[in-house]
């Protein structure tokens, strides 16, 4: 098998959650580029139908359709349209995020649970539905989009959110916890945990510290819009059939300083 068939996703079928904007909107596009049909879901439907629409016209197959990861029902029918389409999930992304920024002495408890809602039980509840899937193929990739801020502490200077870290951590062990309970049915479990990219989510931590960002950011800027397709077709490749349990760092050396 050469590189290019090692890459090559056609015929696959992936569900994106978040995927309507962000890094799951570039994640939809790079797997939709390497010839998977998308699945894009998110609260926010308009911008799900919008990605979905660009995707199709690479011609691959798309549907976009509303969904709170944190709501088992919502989940569920996100599970049953793809098979009911597509008959299969080859490629799971858990990108849906949210995030709080306020020191943990003042953080009210409505807003530590929101995140932890949103970020690890809608990461959960996800896995698990589509999981039930791939354990019956006895093959699957799962992709959960962690955060750099989840492996380790991480200044308030530059990011106070410590909601949004704590269960950025609980992912990649998640992550590794599955990686490690269903190799046996050949479903490959990874995470990518990325820097600072340039979203709505993220926009405003950045421009307030851009100057200490890329200060402590070897490659001196912020992740682009193209900056996580490789890792996500990788991971969802054949490319990665002897990865699993691992976190790819996309971070532009942060970690490293």
């Amino acid at each position: 098998m050469n590189v290019k068939e090692l890459f090559d996703l056609n015929g696959k079928t992936a569900i994106v959650t978040g995927g309507g904007r962000g890094l799951g909107e570039q994640i939809a596009f790079a797997l939709a580029e390497s010839g998977a049909n998308i699945i894009v879901c998110s609260r926010k439907l308009e911008d799900c139908e919008f990605t979905s629409y660009r995707v199709r016209e690479l011609g691959v197959q798309s549907l976009a359709l509303k969904c709170d990861v944190s709501n088992s029902k919502d989940v569920n029918n996100v599970v049953e349209e793809t098979i009911k389409k597509f008959g299969t999930i080859d490629i799971l992304v858990n990108n849906s995020g949210a995030t709080w920024g306020t020191p943990l002495e003042d953080m009210p408890i409505e807003k530590w649970n929101k995140v932890m809602n949103v970020n690890v039980t809608g990461t959960f509840l996800m896995t698990q539905a589509v999981g039930r899937i791939m354990i019956k193929q006895k093959s699957g990739k799962i992709i959960n989009i962690s955060s750099i801020s989840g492996l380790g502490g991480i200044s308030e200077d530059i990011m106070d959110a410590v909601g949004y870290n704590a269960s950025k951590g609980a992912i990649i062990t998640l992550t590794k916890d599955l990686a490690v309970k269903w190799g046996k049915y050949n479903i490959h479990v990874n995470s990518i945990a990325p820097g600072f990219f340039l979203t709505k989510m993220a926009k405003s931590t950045i421009e307030s510290k851009k100057a200490l960002i890329l200060a402590n950011t070897p490659l001196n800027r912020t992740g682009s819009e193209h900056d996580l397709k490789g890792a996500a077709v990788f991971l969802a490749s054949k490319a990665s059939d002897f990865v699993t349990g691992t976190v790819l760092v996309v971070d532009g050396g942060f970690t490293e300083k």
